[in-house]
Order: structure tokens, then sequence, then C-alpha cells
């Protein structure tokens, strides 16, 4: 199925009052903090919901996670050329310091995405090119014809390229060496709000934008923001219960029903698009995490295939997660183009089966390794990895865990110093190619800078880069299940559950979740 040459983007941006109910002010809280404010130096899923309030992109998901119209009015393919896509942008908007916002910002911003020290890069691969025609239009020109780019762009930000040189940060600050510069700390965007203050994974201060060019397309009754990363799940919920918070995007299972039930507060609850699993280097020759000189025992697809047979997710969903998740067998959730009935199912917990092919790979003793954990970044994150100790010591796989924050965790990940490790995965694009790029595809400088399993295929590698260009979507969509196919009889990952959002609030909030765990606050309002 083609694309049309120019498809007008739909304008839903959802319309309010212009009349803002009072000072408001909301206070949020989380698990963990964003782990920059730079917008292009990271990733990860709390860093662009604080980046959210802040910075725009050209197309923005809304509270649905369904793309709507923000720095960009409309875009679509050029007529005679489908390698060029054409985007025409919002006049009139100023960035927080009061600069003009134009298409030499966009091209700017592109361009530092497009850095080594970026870890948006994936995103834009197919990308050639990207041009100003004039103050208000933008040129993208591909490798060859795209017809998901706008799908990668929901969290592409716009900074102003004025303020990137004169404070020294035309390039992303490169996260995993620990580099500082004025943008980590700093922000200057086009968004509902301003950055105040900043005391990282302490707490951080936004103010109400007052020339916000989204006034009277969006509610903005939310005139501040004081955000609190609170990391210990006890005191999370202490908050909330005592009016110290107005709202927490990670209520525990534990205490659903105790925070359903207090006077004053609700839980709201929705599928999140984002898969937690286990990663297993299989790729390098020896292991630097385990107790096995001169061989690495999860090159043996035995013993990848028995770890997966020995997980018990529906225990982990009932004792783990109190009913709180959604078991899989594959690193995608049902809202990704690519997902099937048949991907998802798991095996169910077998150990003798399991032990068995320990056994027939030559490791009936067992072996040691490090697993290594976040323990603020996804829901009971450390309690599931210690759910999968005790599983992997029943076939004689003794595990070693490490917990740590976030800002430590990830840094080992991309910089392929674990084996065996506890990841979540979220696909704003809603397509398979996301996953692939960053998780499957060998690791190059453009591509596959989350694959800490070390799986390098060339013929996989080909087929998924020929998904940036292909407009034929039952030919795509079929190379997607191939692909899919082999990361599953490769068992490249170890997939446990999707997870399951649950936000507690004041009840006099009225705010849906948001499927992709992004709250967005210019659409918050109070009853």
């Amino acid at each position: 199925m083609k694309r049309p040459l120019l498809a007008v983007a739909a304008a839903t941006a959802l319309m309010a009052s212009t009349a803002i109910a009072g000072a408001e002010t909301l206070r949020w809280a989380r698990a963990g903090d964003s782990l920059t404010l730079d917008p292009h130096s990271q990733n990860e899923g709390p860093t662009h919901a604080l980046s959210q309030q802040i910075y725009e992109p050209l197309i923005s998901p809304d509270m649905e996670a369904k793309p709507i119209p923000a720095l960009a009015t409309e875009w679509g393919v050029k007529e005679g050329d489908p390698n060029v896509w054409v985007f025409k942008l919002r006049e009139g908007v100023k960035f927080h310091d009061g600069a003009d916002f134009t298409a030499e910002d966009v091209v700017f911003s592109f361009n530092r995405a497009k850095m080594e020290s970026s870890d948006m890069k994936e995103l834009l691969v197919s990308i050639k090119e990207v041009r100003a025609v004039d103050d208000y239009t933008v040129e993208m020109e591909t490798d060859g014809p795209n017809p998901i780019l706008p799908n990668n762009l929901t969290n592409l930000f716009i900074m102003d390229k004025g303020w990137a040189e004169t404070h020294g940060v035309e390039a992303p600050a490169e996260f995993d060496t620990g580099e500082e510069t004025y943008a980590v700390r700093n922000a200057n965007g086009t968004g509902a709000f301003m950055l105040e203050s900043r005391e990282p994974d302490t707490k951080t201060v936004l103010k109400a934008n007052p020339d916000y060019w989204g006034k009277g397309e969006f509610p903005l009754e939310v005139t501040e923001i004081i955000y609190t990363p609170i990391q210990n799940a006890a005191t999370r919920v202490a908050a909330l219960l005592s009016g110290e918070v107005d709202l927490i995007q990670d209520v525990p299972v534990q205490d659903l029903q105790r925070v359903s039930d207090a006077d004053g507060l609700k839980v709201d609850n929705a599928p999140q698009n984002r898969t937690i699993f286990f990663g297993i280097n299989s790729g390098d020759d020896d292991l630097a995490n385990d107790n096995v000189d001169g061989k690495n025992p999860f090159a043996d697809i035995r013993v990848r295939k028995a770890m997966n047979m020995a997980i018990d997710r529906d225990a982990i969903k009932m004792v783990v997660m109190r009913g709180q998740s959604a078991p899989t067998g594959v690193i995608i959730p049902p809202f990704v183009n690519g997902w099937t009935e048949e991907l998802d199912k798991y095996p169910k917990a077998d150990v003798a089966a399991a032990k068995a092919l320990m056994e027939e790979a030559g490791y009936g003793d067992g072996f040691e390794v490090t697993l290594h954990c976040p323990n603020d970044r996804y829901i009971n994150d450390e309690a599931i990895c210690q759910a999968m100790v005790g599983m992997m010591g029943q076939i004689g796989i003794k595990v070693n865990l490490v917990a740590q924050t976030k800002a430590n965790h990830f840094p080992l990940i991309s910089g392929k110093e674990t084996d065996f490790y506890l990841l979540g995965w979220g696909v704003p694009t809603f397509d398979s190619e996301y996953v692939f790029n960053f998780l499957v595809h060998s690791t190059t400088d453009e591509r596959g800078s989350w694959n800490g399993s070390r799986f390098s295929n060339p013929e996989v590698d080909a087929m998924i880069e020929s998904l940036g260009s292909e407009t034929d979507i039952e030919k795509r969509d079929d190379t997607i299940s191939k692909i899919w196919q082999i990361v599953q009889d490769e068992q490249i990952y170890l997939p446990v559950h999707n997870q399951v959002l649950n936000w507690g609030m004041k009840d006099n909030v009225n705010f849906p979740v948001q499927p992709e765990d992004q709250p967005h606050f210019k659409f918050l309002q109070y009853n």
C-alpha cells in the first residue's frame, strides 16, 4: 500500500476552554528520576516523560499515544519524490528564552540527534539529509521511501540552535561516561512548562509557559509542577496517602487496594506499551561474569531454551506482581505491529525438561553467573530478579544478583559490560522495526546500541535495514514476521511479561493513564 503524495495530518489536539481555573500546583512523583535534561542523550521513558513537558517534537503523542501535530502542523510525502517527507512548521512559536522557532532549529536538532553520542540515532538511520526550504518548511530526504518515518519522531525533541551554540552543547552529552554539559541540567524548549530549578534525584520544579502556543487547544490547568523521585515504594505510597504528592505513576502492586480505598484517592490503570525481559550474552566466546573458563554457556541454545523453560511466568504474575502483569513469550506487547498470538505464547515452567537440556548441553552440574538488575525503573524490578535467582537455581545455575539504580545499570548494557540483565522495552513507534534496530541488529555506529545479547547475523541485519524503505506493506510485514521467527528460534531474549500501569492520584484529578507511561500535564484537568 502506497502513501498518498501529501497527507495532511489530522489536527486532533484536544480542544478545551481557554480559561485557566486558578493556579494549580501538581506534585508528581515516581520511583526514578530523569537521567538527564539533554533531550538527545538518553532514549529512556522517565527521561522522555520530563522532556515532554519542556521540549516538543514535530509530532507528539497524546494521552492515548496517538500522534497529533506539535511543532509541525502537517506533513506528508513530497509530490513526485517518494524519498522526501515535507513538514510544515507551526508559525509564531517561541522558545522559553524568547527566541523564535524556525526550520533552522529543526535541521540543527535532527543533525544533533544523529551524532554518535546520541541515544536517538537508531530512529533516524534512514534519513540522509534534513534541509530547510524556508523558515517554516523542512524536507527530510530518506534512503529510499520510508512509510513510517513520522512514527519515529514523537520523542525527537527540538532545541534552539542559538541557545545550544551559546552554551557549547552542539553535541549530545555522553551519558555512559558521565559527561556534564550545560544541557544536562538546563533546558530551553517550546513546551507548556519551563524549567525553574533542577536538583537531580531530589526535585525538579517547572512553571507554566506564559507564551505557550497551545493556549486554547489544551486545558493547561496546571501552572506549576513539582517533580520528586521517590525510590522507596513504601515512602512513595505514604507521600500520596498523606497528601504530600498528588500523583504517583507507579503504585506498588501490594498497595493498590490500600490506595483505592483511601478517602480522596483513586487508582487508574491500563496495559502498558512495555515488555520486561532478560537479556543473555550469547555472542561472546567467553563470559566475563561467570565461573566457566574459556567458553560461553549462553552460546549453547540448549542452555538458553532451558532458562526460558525454567521461568515460571504465571508464578511471577501471581506472587510478585499480584496479578498485575500479562505473561508473554515475545519482547513486544500487543500494541505493536508484528505481534501475533502465536508469538505471545510462552512455555509453562518445566524444571525437569529444563534440567534435561542442561545435562544434554554439558552443564548438568550447572554454573555460576552474575545477574544485573535495576531497582528503581520497572514495576517490582528487583523482586522479579530475585524470583529469577530462585528459578535458575532449580536447574543448577547459581545467580549472583547485583541490583542498583538505573543510572548505574543502563550503562552496563549499552557498554556491553553485563552478560545477564533485566531490561524493559517500550515501542513508541508501535512498529517492530524499532525493536529490531535497537535490540536485534548487530551493534554498529547507527544500530544495535542496546543489543546486549551480542547477537549478530548479517542476513537479519539486511532484513532489518530493508524495513526502513519498504513501501509494500504486505511484503514489509512478511519480513517482520521472518525476523521474529529467527529471534524466537534463536531464543535471543527471555521475555517475562508486559507491564500493567497503575497511576495513583487525588480523586479530583481527571487524567487518563497513558499507554507509554508518559504523562503530558498540559492535558490534565481538575474535576
